[in-house]
């Protein structure tokens, strides 16, 4: 089995994570106005803080009522896309990133724009004899400074932090973490967020994160 260093330095463990609900059946978000930060962040960390946790985690897969809060995410209402293909770990900004495994930084930018990823890392590994990729948004945006493509990451390496808002993509800080066996083109963005239309053909593409992080809350 292969061993992936903490991507946030430490075990994910019931003794300091919280799984978080933004699906539809969490009735906490039909009040809430989330196109105000300031508003969805206190949420975000009153939730974190009342389990006694330092992370909140979860999301892949997860239908999700928060969208709503961006035109990003807005197609045609039949394609809207609210499930979310990687894990976010919520949590302070500052908090450091870890390289899990070996590898090479294959593409970075800001994806800059409300609802956004912000500042974003997609890193590639060799996985035996398959290349997967890893990314990591809503990141400091001078985590993408001194920073060049192709350039070596060992497991353990200092990456980059959570990035605060507005330049995290006006998010609640958190990471969001996800792997994918092909990028399909994209250079220094991946969609993270697909409708329930194109469902089957991101799944197989974008494996459970939980695979690299191992969190035993998920």
């Amino acid at each position: 089995m292969t061993d992936f260093f903490p991507v946030m330095g430490e075990k994910l463990s019931s003794e300091n994570t919280f799984k978080m609900d933004f699906s539809p059946t969490n009735r906490d978000l039909e009040s809430l106005d989330l196109a105000d930060t300031n508003i969805f962040d206190a949420y975000v960390t009153q939730q974190i803080k009342n389990s006694g946790s330092k992370y909140g985690i979860g999301g892949y897969l997860e239908h999700r009522a928060i969208y709503r809060r961006s035109l990003v995410f807005a197609t045609a209402a039949a394609d809207f896309r609210n499930i979310h293909l990687g894990i976010d770990i919520w949590t302070d900004a500052g908090a450091p990133i870890f390289v899990p495994l070996d590898g090479r930084i294959h593409s970075f930018q800001d994806n800059a724009g409300f609802g956004n990823y912000g500042a974003t890392i997609i890193l590639e590994h060799e996985l035996g004899e398959k290349k997967l990729y890893s990314l990591y948004g809503h990141l400091f945006l001078s985590d993408l400074e001194g920073i060049e493509i192709g350039q070596e990451v060992r497991s353990g390496d200092l990456l980059a932090h959570v990035g605060p808002f507005p330049e995290n993509g006006d998010w609640p800080p958190h990471l969001h973490f996800q792997l994918m066996w092909d990028l399909m083109g994209n250079f220094g963005d991946f969609p993270g967020v697909c409708s329930k239309r194109e469902v089957e053909k991101y799944v197989a593409i974008c494996p459970d994160p939980n695979l690299m992080l191992r969190s035993e809350v998920l």
